[in-house]
């Protein structure tokens, strides 16, 4: 007998008029042409679940399970459905009814992200044995064996101090968000930031108690585990001067602006009213042309993240920044490569479908022949660079950041780290 879901929120699933617009913009469904891959259809289906039409199938699961999250349904809905809202429900009602739900070997993985200390002791492992080239054991798991692949070459654990301050006195102040993959993978973005914001005037905090921002548990379901991440977030963030809160992963970001849906505190509204993209961010500095950057006759291809363009609208900020180095061209993806598959735990999940967009977007790469690849977030870059590495393509793969710090002239460096 299925059960009723009265904790769906029906009421913003039947704004929802089955009119098709989002068919084109669906990543699944133009893999597969099946309704129940489309966001209309699996709408229909967390409907009849909600109301007890529909029981728990593995079918059912399955498609819901398909879903990249990349809301770029939501982007183009004239009803302004909130899709991510729905889907994130329905997860969570599945694992709450004992169905669904990631392999052991995912858990662990997300388990690892939301430990600070799990994830030093990882990073460490990590990276001892990428050096002594013993991570070609990971062949006895083809989930893990997929996992290291994923990995580029990672530099040793590092502590960040608290504070990393200008020359200027009276400098202004923005917090830095670090992220859980990224500052395992990604540490030269930290450092980039730090040295553009510093070139800039900005004093960089980097509070050490904050945690990984709660996505990958939030997507999945674990939502008790999502809400610790945000109150242990709000905690660590809650130094009282109001100052911007800066990420470099669009992904965390997506989530971190939404804080006020996963906990019900009140500082969570000012928290997610403080979080700005870095590159949105930077764009917005009257002082950025200001400062000397070096000339850089290259070409090069970005890459919008589903996150950045469909949740924070903040896409367009990636190539207005790269404008500020002199000589670089700039140009964008086609529109229509869509989503590169990431999508958090989902290109380990589901593997088969993550690799297919994102060969679709390394195959257009090979044809553009660009001299970097651009992303500003950490999950598309790691699973791109996989897809290049595939096609035999040597073609770097940068955080916007990074660039603008290598572009640095000289005497702006000095004012940096």
């Amino acid at each position: 007998m299925p059960q009723t879901f009265p904790d769906f929120p029906l009421a913003d699933a039947d704004k929802c008029v089955k009119c098709a617009l989002c068919l084109p913009h669906c990543p699944t469904y133009l893999q597969t042409r099946d309704e129940g891959e489309s966001p209309r259809g699996r709408i229909a289906l967390m409907q009849g679940f909600a109301i007890g039409a529909l029981a728990i199938t593995p079918r059912l699961v399955a498609h819901l399970d398909h879903c990249l999250a990349c809301r770029a349904c939501e982007a183009v809905c004239p009803a302004d459905v909130p899709y991510g809202k729905l889907i994130d429900a329905t997860r969570l009602e599945f694992v709450r009814q004992g169905h669904g739900g990631e392999p052991p070997a995912v858990r662990l993985f997300a388990a690892c992200m939301r430990r600070p200390t799990l994830l030093r002791t990882l990073h460490g492992f990590l990276w001892f044995t990428q050096r002594l080239g013993l991570l070609r054991l990971a062949v006895i798991s083809p989930r893990l064996a997929r996992l290291v692949k994923l990995l580029p070459r990672l530099s040793a654990p590092h502590r960040w101090r608290d504070v990393y301050a200008p020359p200027q006195e009276n400098a202004q102040e923005v917090a830095l968000f670090l992220g859980c993959i990224a500052r395992v993978t990604q540490p030269a973005v930290t450092q980039a930031s730090i040295s553009v914001l510093n070139a800039l005037g900005y004093r960089v905090r980097i509070p050490e108690r904050q945690v990984c921002c709660g996505a990958l548990d939030q997507h999945a379901g674990r939502s008790t585990q999502a809400a610790a991440l945000a109150l242990k977030n709000l905690d660590a963030f809650d130094t009282g001067t109001g100052a911007p809160l800066l990420h470099t992963a669009s992904g965390c970001g997506a989530t971190l602006n939404e804080y006020p849906l996963l906990v019900a505190d009140a500082r969570a509204a000012g928290f997610s009213a403080r979080t700005r993209d870095i590159s949105s961010f930077l764009t917005s500095q009257s002082r950025l042309g200001q400062i000397q950057f070096k000339p850089w006759q290259a070409r090069m291809l970005v890459h919008s993240p589903c996150t950045l363009k469909n949740v924070l609208k903040a896409d367009k900020a990636v190539a207005e920044l790269l404008r500020c180095i002199p000589g670089l061209r700039v140009e964008m993806l086609p529109a229509g490569t869509g989503c590169c598959g990431a999508a958090g735990a989902h290109v380990l999940t589901q593997a088969q479908t993550a690799d297919q967009l994102a060969d679709a977007i390394a195959a257009a790469v090979e044809r553009t022949r660009p001299d970097v690849l651009v992303t500003a977030n950490v999950g598309c870059a790691l699973h791109l660079r996989a897809a290049l590495q595939r096609r035999g393509l040597g073609i770097p793969l940068l955080h916007p950041v990074e660039i603008l710090a290598r572009q640095l002239a000289d005497e702006n460096k000095k004012m940096a780290l």
